[in-house]
């Protein structure tokens, strides 16, 4: 590889740091056989009949929010719903009177502005004492004049902001040629999915039936001019900029014909990607989306595409006494692919692992070539999606992690799903040598400056922590087989030592931030036998040490996304983070180091009597700076891992593991 491989386990071991034999008297083996059996069983007892995990998913108040609004622009409103979820909405309203974007985060006037709106949709009164402080702290923000681009369109569909504030995007545009600089398939899938049907919606410009004539224009600064969408202060942004105001005139002149045929392109678009009920996407916001697509072309109720879009929808509420809200997605493979890592590594659960295994085997997706093949289109699909069925959009990241399950355990008997795997994550690594999640090449990095992406997500480039765990799968079948061609893999390598930070971090795209980043790039480096005694490595190490915390773990919230903020700091330790830091570590072969042992402390002594770990805080994320993501799987299954992995390292005679995770 690039780095000179790592001497045998025998002479690692012998070549530990001198203190490290001083932490090889663990804590009392009993104390960690106890906690591993516990968190074990409680994991077991979380697996669904059919073999799978599927855990919450919970976002900020904007899903919930938007759910509720939903009910009233269709004029389908179910009180009672309406009030599981108004309770939920209230109980997470942050101390500065408004709505953040993870919980303890900062005032985020796009999400305080939905949920006063829903709230006061559900008939919460304006003058309750919780809407006087949401509205109070909305205006000391500027107002709802500052929203961005998606709760502007929320807004403009119920007539409480004009259309002239959107940003113009009109339905023509399934009409564009590939070659054109903007092309929908030159776009992030989740972009591409929840773009099609509002392009629908932005060239009809529907009113919601809003039944109860509900309005927020108390929200609005008197007299405050609303600013023009979109990032500001780029040459791209300016050019974007009057190339929207152009749009403006020219758009009305179109043919009629163009338009009608760019709506029907763009119902079949929505219609052969339907997903059953799964949805468009299978996100909240495409799913949304496309029942407000269907109803304003008057497609009726009783429509089988109707029918089944809605109850797509329905499918993503939590619906539990005193705490209902609506998921932005459901992560089933996802949270099998991890859970069978965690027992894999614990040792215990042999049946339910093989059945969590075959589970996941069989929703291999091998006979569609999704929007990826656009791009890639000599490659066989080979892919899993993230959540129960989304053919048209596997996951790079899903697909990794769970080849990387099939073959830790039972590479002959899934050889065909792992060959499989591996021609389709060799057939999306990028030209840069990375991956992105869902598409090859996707770094049309000028289109983030379009007004529409003021989220600044519209696209799906290779990421640090995407790239490594497809190093990891690639390295780990190297490693125990030896046959492959590894080109593919050293570029994947020499990528990710490009991406390191200055100050030895790796960047987490989907998982918060650098504390995962760096977990996910030190695992792929180990199983490729890159040097630990590396600079790359060593640096690593140092960086992670630097931010373990007082009490033993580590923490990182969503703040580090911005640029001016720290990073791998937090107002506190969490569960999964402590675990990702505690399992890079060991990676680098820092087992018996001391900051190892107290992050084990830590991980024991704030297990809770079911087994498991309580843990509040956001550490994933949807769309850096604008959308982040609670797993409440993450709390179950990577302590686990951590505790698991740092007893199968005691117990044998090798300072990292031999697994690609």
């Amino acid at each position: 590889m690039v780095a000179p491989a790592n001497p045998p386990p025998q002479q690692q071991h012998a070549e530990s740091v001198s203190e490290a034999r001083a932490y090889r008297l663990d804590l009392a083996p009993r104390t960690l056989d106890a906690a591993v059996e516990s968190a074990t069983a409680a994991l077991l007892r979380l697996q669904h009949a059919d073999g799978h995990w599927a855990f919450e998913l919970e976002a900020d108040v904007t899903i919930s929010a938007e759910y509720m609004l939903l009910q009233h622009y269709l004029d389908e409103i179910e009180d009672g719903l309406q009030q599981a979820l108004a309770h939920y909405v209230r109980s997470i309203q942050g101390e500065h009177g408004g709505w953040p974007l993870f919980r303890g985060g900062d005032f985020d006037v796009s999400a305080s502005v939905k949920a006063y709106f829903a709230l006061k949709a559900a008939g919460d009164s304006p003058d309750a004492p919780h809407m006087v402080r949401a509205r109070e702290a909305i205006l000391a923000h500027g107002g709802a004049a500052g929203v961005n681009v998606f709760t502007r369109i929320q807004l403009a569909l119920f007539d409480a902001m004009g259309w002239e504030h959107v940003p113009m995007m009109p339905v023509e545009i399934m009409h564009l040629p590939r070659w054109f600089p903007f092309h929908l398939n030159k776009v992030s899938y989740w972009s591409r999915t929840v773009i099609v049907p509002l392009l629908v919606l932005m060239t009809v410009k529907p009113r919601a039936r809003n039944p109860r004539g509900v309005t927020v224009q108390e929200l609005f600064v008197p007299g405050a001019p609303i600013p023009p969408p979109g990032l500001q202060g780029s040459v791209w942004s300016e050019a974007f900029a009057r190339l929207d105001s152009r749009l403006r005139r020219w758009v009305p002149r179109f043919p009629k014909g163009w338009r009608e045929r760019a709506i029907v392109k763009a119902l079949a678009f929505v219609s052969e990607r339907l997903n059953g009920e799964d949805g468009l996407g299978a996100i909240y916001p495409a799913m949304a989306n496309t029942v407000m697509m269907f109803d304003c072309l008057g497609i009726p109720k009783d429509d089988a595409r109707v029918v089944t879009a809605k109850a797509a929808l329905r499918k993503l509420l939590v619906l539990e006494p005193g705490r209902s809200y609506c998921q932005p997605c459901l992560s089933p493979i996802w949270d099998t692919g991890l859970a069978c890592h965690a027992l894999l590594e614990a040792g215990g659960g042999e049946g339910p692992v093989e059945r969590g295994l075959a589970w996941m085997a069989e929703r291999q997706i091998l006979d569609v070539k999704g929007d990826w093949a656009v791009w890639r289109p000599r490659t066989r699909p080979g892919g899993w999606a993230f959540q129960h069925a989304n053919p048209h959009y596997p996951d790079v990241d899903d697909t990794a992690v769970v080849a990387l399950a099939l073959h830790r355990h039972a590479p002959e008997r899934y050889r065909e799903s792992i060959d499989r795997a591996v021609e389709w994550i060799e057939g999306m690594q990028s030209r840069n040598g990375g991956w992105g999640a869902f598409d090859a090449d996707n770094d049309y990095s000028y289109l983030n400056y379009i007004p529409f992406a003021d989220h600044g997500a519209l696209l799906d480039p290779p990421t640090a922590d995407v790239s490594a765990r497809c190093v990891s799968f690639l390295g780990q079948l190297l490693a125990r087989e030896g046959k492959r061609d590894d080109k593919t893999l050293a570029a994947g390598v020499e990528y990710l030592l490009r991406e390191q930070e200055q100050d030895g971090s790796w960047f987490g795209r989907w998982g918060t931030n650098y504390i995962y980043g760096t977990w996910s790039a030190l695992s792929a480096l180990n199983i490729v036998g890159y040097d630990r005694r590396s600079a790359p490595v060593r640096r690593a190490v140092e960086w992670l040490l630097a931010r373990q915390r007082p009490d033993g773990g580590w923490g990182e919230d969503g703040r580090s996304y911005w640029a001016d903020q720290p990073r791998g700091e937090a107002k506190e330790s969490t569960p999964s983070q402590t675990a990702w830091a505690v399992l890079a570590l060991m990676a680098a072969g820092e087992r018996d180091s001391a900051p190892v042992k107290r992050g084990i402390q830590y991980l024991l002594a704030i297990q809770n009597e079911q087994g498991l770990w309580d843990e509040e805080l956001y550490t994933a994320v949807g769309f850096p700076r604008v959308f982040y993501l609670r797993y409440h799987g993450y709390r179950a299954y990577f302590p686990l891992w951590a505790l698991a992995r740092y007893r199968a390292l005691g117990r044998s005679n090798l300072l990292a593991t031999q697994h690609g995770l």
